[in-house]
């Protein structure tokens, strides 16, 4: 099914594309949040009008959260856990705590959803990115320690990029 996106959808599509999604995708998700509208000749006419306005909210909202990015680029989070011997931890740190974190370090709100990395699940320094807007995504540094040890922050090694060959 072609359908118009109304609004922005993560991993899919920017407001006023035009996207061929599966008909359940369509029918179950997208049409009942409001997210897309079928793509009739109407709808397409609509298109340009609501990617121009889509472009601008998205602008503001780049600008308005532009500090907020800025505050946690770089910032280090550092939780106490329970491990094994193998330094696996039994449990998680996860995009809730690591919100929580943020609050307490910066003050500013995110949503847990906008932790895009996976719930750490051993010791030692790990990369974590917050996806606040489609083009600000900071990242943070996670150091995970026994609780009953001082925290070790280690130099987080960068993922090389992938090179097609």
């Amino acid at each position: 099914m072609r359908v118009l996106l109304l609004k922005d959808v993560y991993k899919l599509g920017l407001a006023g594309d035009v996207k061929k999604v599966a008909d359940g995708y369509a029918r179950n998700f997208l049409l009942p949040q409001h997210l897309a509208v079928g793509a009739s000749a109407g709808a397409l006419q609509r298109a340009d009008r609501l990617r121009s306005t889509a472009a601008v909210l998205r602008a503001a909202e780049n600008r308005e959260k532009a500090a907020i990015a800025a505050a946690m680029e770089g910032l280090v989070l550092t939780f106490g856990a329970r491990a094994s011997d193998q330094g696996k931890l039994y449990g998680s740190i996860t995009h809730q705590m690591v919100v929580d974190a943020v609050l307490a370090a910066t003050g500013e709100k995110v949503d847990r959803r906008a932790v895009v990395s996976p719930s750490i699940r051993e010791l030692g320094t790990h990369r974590v990115q917050v996806r606040l807007t489609a083009d600000l995504i900071p990242a943070l540094t996670v150091v995970v320690h026994r609780e009953d040890e001082a925290p070790v922050v280690q130099a987080v090694a960068e993922p090389e990029a992938q090179t097609e060959g």
